[in-house]
């Protein structure tokens, strides 16, 4: 291979994969035996198991990559400054470019995930599994990568654009079989920072059972904020409704930037949020069926014929 792959498409290793699949007529999964039943119960059946991956550099701007900036401006005074803000990604705070180069990265791996179930001629992939950790060896570099398993549809109606989900066979089984369908693989984050301010801190040091009303503030602040990054991206492709995978919250405390040599702390929140549009479809109800119920009785039974034939 020439190595001269542009980020277009699929990469070549994938590209010639998908052709030794579909030149080889057999096909790969991770499913269950009853997952495969249910897949197949609904009318759909697996055509190989799919995957994207991303790699992103995550650049610094600043001391500790720069996101984590509180935005206190009181932060070098010990015993003043008053409250301190919240600094969101999804309000512009630092942390934004964050969420942003990582929604990128889940959009590319899903992209080339997406575009290997196409050269399958799959509708869809199920039990999409999305990870992302660091890369080996290289400082700053992040991996997102997906992977699941691409199924078809019985009929000859194919989709514009193939759907993504990490419900399991079953699990899909169910949404088809109840009205729904599948749309697309959703990934909502947020980053927020407070700094500990003096009310926090003496919050903490109370001899007394009391709420830090600055954090509670935090982690309420940014599992809203993800839930609006999430929610954000879910009409995108006319989705009706999302269901959640998964959810997740960090919390770690990091030195303040703007604090100075005053030892001031603040507190990193990290929430991110799993899950899948699904959209309704309409079922063609098929008319009801009537029991016709006739008498043995042979004279009841020509009286019976007779209505019937008047009532035509």
């Amino acid at each position: 291979m020439s190595g001269e792959w542009t980020g277009a498409g699929l990469p070549p290793a994938a590209a010639a994969r998908i052709a030794e699949v579909r030149g080889s007529g057999t096909w790969s999964s991770a499913l269950s035996t009853g997952e495969f039943a249910a897949l197949r119960a609904v009318g759909f059946e697996p055509v190989g198991q799919v995957t994207g991956s991303a790699v992103y550099h995550v650049g610094r701007s600043g001391r500790y990559w720069g996101y984590h900036d509180c935005l206190y401006a009181g932060a070098r005074y010990a015993f003043g400054g008053g409250a301190a803000p919240l600094a969101l990604s999804g309000q512009g705070a630092p942390s934004a470019g964050l969420v942003k180069v990582l929604d990128q990265a889940r959009r590319s791996a899903l992209e080339r995930m997406t575009a290997e179930c196409s050269g399958l001629g799959g509708d869809g992939v199920v039990a999409a599994q999305l990870t992302m950790a660091p890369f080996a060896a290289q400082p700053n570099c992040l991996e997102f990568k997906v992977i699941g398993t691409a199924v078809r549809a019985a009929g000859t109606v194919r989709a514009p654009q193939p759907f993504t989900c990490h419900l399991d066979g079953q699990g899909f089984a169910k949404l088809v079989t109840a009205g729904w369908v599948p749309v697309e693989l959703l990934y909502g984050m947020s980053v927020g920072v407070r700094h500990d301010d003096y009310t926090t801190r003496a919050q903490t040091r109370s001899w007394s059972n009391t709420e830090v009303s600055g954090w509670s503030e935090l982690v309420q602040a940014v599992r809203s904020d993800a839930r609006a990054h999430l929610r954000a991206q879910s009409g995108r492709r006319g989705g009706d409704g999302v269901i959640l995978a998964a959810g997740r919250l960090r919390i770690w405390g990091e030195s303040c930037m703007r604090s100075g040599n005053n030892d001031q702390k603040d507190h990193v929140a990290e929430a991110t949020l799993l899950g899948t549009t699904v959209a309704r479809f309409t079922v063609r109800e098929q008319p009801s069926r009537t029991l016709t119920v006739m008498p043995l009785d042979p004279e009841r039974r020509r009286r019976t014929l007779r209505r019937t034939a008047t009532d035509m």
